[in-house]
C-alpha cells in the first residue's frame, strides 16, 4: 500500500495534469470573442470636407487627351469607397465651393459634423454640377467658422484641382489660424496638380503652405487610388489609418 504522502503527491500530479489539458483544450475568453468594429470608439475630432465643384472638375483626367473619366467622377469614386468606413466613427460635415452659376465664387455650407454622414455626403456630391470659380479660401473660412465655439479640436479636409480664383490667400489663412490659436488642422488634397496642368507653381505652394501652418498634411493625388488614400490617410481615425490599406502618400 503506497503511503499517506505518496497518495497526495500523485493527487496534486494528477490535478496539475488535468489544469494544463484544460488550458490546451479550451481557448482563452480573447480568442472566443470576435473583434467587433462597433466596439471601437469614435474620432475625438469632428471633420469637416471642402470639397472642390468649381468649373475645372468637370474636365477629363487627361487633359488634351479624349477620356471617358472626368475628374469629379474619379473623386466621387474614391470617396463611395472610403466614407462609409470613416463615418462609422467620426462625424463628418461638408461644404461645396463652385457649384451654381458659371465664374461665380460659390460657397454652400451643405451640413455641419453629423454622425453617419457617408450617404448624405454622397448625395451632394453626385447632384453637383461643377461650373463655378475656386473661392478655397472663403470656403475654409466657413469651415473654420463650425469650429469657433466647440472646444473640442476640429479637422478640415479640403479637396482642389486647382489655385484660389477668388482674391482669398491660403498661406495667410493658414498663419492667421495658427497666429489665432485655433486647434484646427488643415489637410489638404491637391488633385492632378504635380505638373501644375491647370494651376501655376505658386498656387502650389499656397496650398501647401496653408497645410503646413495648421500641422495639416498636404497630399498630390494623381488618380482615383491616390484619391482614395489621400481620404482614408486625412479622415480616418488613427487607429484605422495604421490600417494596410496601400502605401499612403
Amino acid at each position: 500500500m503506497p503511503s499517506r504522502h505518496l497518495r497526495q503527491a500523485a493527487l496534486v500530479l494528477l490535478a496539475s495534469l488535468a489544469i494544463a489539458a484544460t488550458a490546451i483544450i479550451r481557448p482563452s475568453s480573447a480568442q472566443e470573442v470576435p473583434f467587433d468594429d462597433e466596439d471601437r470608439p469614435y474620432c475625438t475630432e469632428d471633420a469637416m470636407i471642402v470639397f472642390d465643384a468649381s468649373g475645372s472638375m468637370a474636365g477629363n483626367t487627361v487633359q488634351g487627351l479624349f477620356s471617358d473619366k472626368s475628374r469629379i467622377g474619379e473623386v466621387r469614386a474614391a470617396l463611395a469607397q472610403v466614407l462609409p468606413e470613416v463615418t462609422r466613427f467620426r462625424r463628418v460635415g461638408l461644404i461645396t465651393y463652385g457649384p451654381g452659376p458659371y465664374q461665380h465664387c460659390n460657397v454652400r455650407l451643405n451640413f455641419p459634423p453629423e454622425p453617419k454622414a457617408s450617404q448624405r455626403i454622397l448625395q451632394v456630391v453626385n447632384a453637383i454640377n461643377p461650373a463655378g470659380k475656386t473661392p478655397l479660401v472663403n470656403a475654409v473660412v466657413t469651415a473654420a467658422r463650425i469650429f469657433e465655439h466647440v472646444s473640442a479640436p476640429g479637422t478640415i479636409v479640403l479637396l482642389t484641382d486647382g489655385e484660389e480664383t477668388c482674391g482669398g490667400d491660403p498661406c495667410e489663412l493658414g498663419k492667421l489660424l495658427k497666429q489665432k490659436g485655433e486647434h484646427i488642422t488643415v489637410h489638404v488634397i491637391g488633385y492632378q496638380l504635380r505638373s501644375f496642368r491647370w494651376t501655376g507653381a505658386q498656387s502650389y505652394l499656397d496650398t501647401k503652405c496653408l497645410a503646413e501652418e495648421t500641422g495639416g498634411y498636404y497630399i498630390t493625388a494623381d488618380n482615383r487610388q491616390d484619391l482614395i488614400d489621400a481620404f482614408r490617410k486625412t479622415l480616418g481615425c488613427p487607429m484605422m489609418s495604421a490600417l494596410p490599406h496601400g502605401v499612403l502618400r
